[in-house]
């Protein structure tokens, strides 16, 4: 990266939002990844890095963050212990943390992983057995647990046993009445890893034994009894017994770390990298960004688009586009009305894209790859060069012009400002086309008339301007492509209380040919208000009767939906029937035959008058199905009133409609489509299913947005604990309700009255299957870990 292109980056502050980008890191390395970040120029590594970037927002709208801080930079210690060098605690524990964090990547790694980053979570190694082990052997930096051997407990133990015999015994000499006026104080102290008793400087030799010890002052000396000096050889030597053993521990904790140098190596590495992507993740959920499309034709279209460091709701977005229909961009318009934002604005966002970066703009939007985004912004003026602001402009666009080619954006503010009017007009218009002739990308601010007449003649170079309110002397912020600004000065002037007659003999020295451009403006601009509110109107007409055709669609499909429905049900019916009758015709008329064969044969047949009653009978019910009309469906009673916002059937139309009211005498006004429709009670029947449906998803909406929302950590440090409890009650709620596993709630550890509070209502708490505090690397007694049903 060259100079020129590093010097533009600065002026487009793509290092401020590198640094907001480090503060969403977890790890210290991936911190100084993410500022160390540069733009890409290869559009298949952007459009890589920009798909990584938006995998990781999917998974954390699902499932949350994961915790990558505890990816520690072991590799010096791990090669250090692999040419046979033992480790210290502290950097086992950061082994330990590193394998922890690997561990729980590995584990957050799941159904949701996106394919662009399963590759990632595929290349990490857990190692549980040695995290454990280390874990378990070192308590922190300073302190070895008595479990991480049997001989470490054993020689503790008898240092334990020892140390009590030696301040029993001389427990024994500082309450005995022969050496009480000796003694400075009856206390047993320790000097050198050797028990002793203050004795009074003109005592000393009253007491045998070995002197340790002299106070500053001189008046006490610390000295070994001789009852004691056996014992505490004895001492001394459990004491490098157990540094012996300390060190043989921590060699071979080391040697097991050396073992998988590789593996840690590339878990670090990629640990790094995913911190760095949910970095990105978490940056484009802050600034609202979306993932833009990446182009290599040169074209550039930003809609909505925000500046990322601009906060708050007043920040007024911005559609640009650049490569399209014209190559050149001419903004004009008056001064703190926008120019300069906007031009950062194209230039910023199109670095973050070639740096992975989601953008602050609406969907839609797209970018180009540029080789080089070269900027000639702010204020250059340099006194230890001897520079005014013209003369370091014109430096810094020279150095431009060297390098400036097909694959550049160039991004001129105020351009050649500071000389000579009619000069820099000129040699604006020069600058602009010597770009353009090399193929570049341009956009430019500028207040010379001339280059709004040049953009207005020049095919490829258009206008635009930033709108300013002159009735309120305030700057709307809206760019209007198409339109050359005002710079408004004469009416800013007056509305500041500039006398007339001043204004009037200014106006007077203005040339004629720029008053009627002037006028050009203020009726094109007047006319462009009135299109404006036109198109607006228009537009919502346009919405408003789009809407009206999809209800109108929707209720005759709906419509049609049913009358279908009605006709293959009745179809079915029918043919039932049909069948039905046709059966019960053939069995009359086997019936009739065997009558007719017995009445030939002479033969009575008793009740054969009830067989013919019966068989009519039965040809009547056959015609009474078919005459009649489809019977209506039985349904059961409803359980209770309708209400409105309930859904019913109208029973004669067979449509689902809602209760908009319910009337004074009963009867109920519906909303059937784009139809209103009243209707008696006996007229309607309760859906009673329909509407626990809806209530359903509005429910299941509101856990979804809920599961969005929830953070998986709560910091209550400094709170008193009546203000405390109930901010954590809410924040395990919507933790349960969110669905994560465990939670981290860091309290600070101070006097441990709030650590207790927040234990008695974990215990309380019904949903809270256990909890504990952290270990090393989590905050130990600062935090606590608790994890849910």
């Amino acid at each position: 990266m060259n100079e020129l292109y590093e010097k533009s980056i600065i002026k487009l502050e793509l290092d401020k939002v590198l640094a907001l980008l480090a503060e969403h890191a977890g790890s210290e390395a991936a911190k100084q990844r993410c500022l160390q970040t540069v733009p890409m120029s290869d559009a298949d590594d952007i459009r890589e890095k920009q798909a990584e970037t938006t995998a990781a927002c999917k998974m954390m709208t699902l499932q949350g963050a994961p915790g990558l801080a505890g990816a520690y930079d072991v590799n010096a210690s791990v090669d250090r212990a692999h040419r046979g060098g033992t480790l210290s605690p502290e950097e086992l524990l950061h082994v330990a943390s590193l394998l922890k964090t690997t561990r729980q990547a590995k584990e957050y790694c799941g159904e949701n992983t996106q394919p662009e980053l399963s590759l990632y979570f595929q290349r990490l190694t857990p190692n549980k057995y040695l995290e454990e082990r280390i874990f378990a052997s070192i308590l922190s930096k300073d302190e070895i647990a008595d479990a991480a051997s049997s001989e470490l407990a054993s020689i503790r133990r008898k240092i334990r046993q020892k140390s009590s015999s030696i301040r029993e015994n001389l427990q024994k000499i500082i309450t005995s009445p022969t050496y009480a006026k000796i003694l400075q104080e009856p206390i047993v102290t320790i000097r050198s890893d050797r028990f002793v008793v203050p004795v009074k400087a003109e005592c000393k030799g009253q007491l045998p034994g070995l002197v340790h010890d002299v106070s500053s002052s001189g008046s006490t000396y610390f000295v070994e009894p001789m009852s004691a000096v056996n014992a505490n050889n004895e001492l001394r030597e459990l004491f490098l017994a157990e540094k012996q053993e300390i060190e043989r521990i921590l060699s071979e904790l080391s040697a097991e770390a050396a073992g998988h140098r590789e593996s840690i190596a590339e878990n670090y590495e990629v640990l790094v990298s995913l911190d760095c992507i949910f970095a990105r993740a978490k940056l484009s959920f802050a600034m609202h960004a979306i993932e833009p499309q990446i182009r290599t034709d040169g074209k550039l279209e930003l809609i909505r688009a925000r500046h990322p460091l601009i906060t708050g709701k007043t920040v007024v977005p911005i559609s640009v586009r650049l490569g399209s229909d014209f190559d050149t961009l001419i903004i004009t318009g008056p001064n703190t009305g926008g120019k300069t934002v906007t031009l950062k604005t194209i230039g910023l966002l199109t670095l973050m894209a070639e740096c992975g970066l989601h953008i602050s703009a609406d969907d839609g939007s797209f970018i180009s790859v540029f080789e080089l985004v070269l900027a000639d912004i702010g204020d250059e003026q340099s006194i230890e060069q001897s520079l005014s602001t013209f003369s370091s402009h014109m430096k810094n666009i020279v150095d431009i012009l060297q390098v400036c080619d097909r694959d550049s954006l160039i991004l001129f503010d105020e351009l050649c400002a500071g000389t000579d009017p009619a000069e820099g007009a000129a040699l604006a218009i020069a600058l602009i086309e010597f770009c353009r002739k090399c193929g570049a990308k341009i956009a430019a601010t500028t207040h010379y008339a001339e280059l709004k007449l040049y953009a207005m003649r020049t095919q490829g170079v258009i206008n635009a301007s930033c709108e300013f309110n002159v009735e309120t002397l305030q700057p709307t912020y809206r760019l209007l492509i198409g339109v050359p600004g005002k710079s408004n000065a004469f009416a800013i002037s007056k509305r500041l209380g500039l006398d007339d007659i001043i204004i009037e003999d200014a106006r007077s020295m203005v040339s004629q040919n720029d008053v009627n451009f002037e006028d050009v403006l203020t009726q094109l601009e007047s006319q462009r208000q009135q299109m404006e509110q036109a198109k607006l109107e228009a537009e919502r007409l346009r919405q408003e009767t789009e809407k009206q055709k999809e209800k109108s669609d929707e209720y005759y499909a709906q419509i049609k939906r049913e009358r279908e429905k009605a006709v293959e049900q009745a179809r079915r019916e029918a043919q039932f029937i049909i069948e039905d009758a046709r059966r019960t015709a053939n069995s009359v008329y086997e019936e009739l035959k065997q009558l007719r064969k017995q009445a030939q044969g002479g033969q009575y047949v008793a009740g054969s008058n009830e067989k013919q009653a019966q068989l009519r009978r039965s040809l009547n019910e056959a015609e009474g199905k078919l005459r009649e009309k489809t019977e209506q469906k039985q349904r059961p009673a409803a359980t209770r009133a309708i209400r409105v916002g309930d859904t019913v059937e109208l029973i004669k139309l067979g449509t689902k409609a809602s209760v908009i009211s319910i009337g004074a005498d009963g009867t109920y006004q519906l909303q059937a489509g784009i139809m209103k429709v009243n209707a008696k009670p006996d007229e309607v029947y309760l859906l009673e299913n329909e509407t626990q449906s809806k209530a359903k998803k509005i429910i299941e909406g509101k856990v979804r947005d809920l599961k969005a929302a929830v953070h998986p950590e709560l910091d209550i440090r400094g709170m008193a604990t009546d203000e405390a409890i109930p901010v954590l009650d809410n924040f395990l709620d919507a933790a349960y309700m969110g669905n994560l596993p465990q939670v981290r709630i860091i309290h600070g550890k101070g006097t441990g009255v709030l650590r207790a509070a927040v234990h008695e209502e974990l215990r309380r708490c019904k949903y809270v299957k256990q909890f504990r505090v952290g270990l090393y690397g989590e905050g130990e007694n600062g935090v606590t870990i608790a994890e849910f049903k």
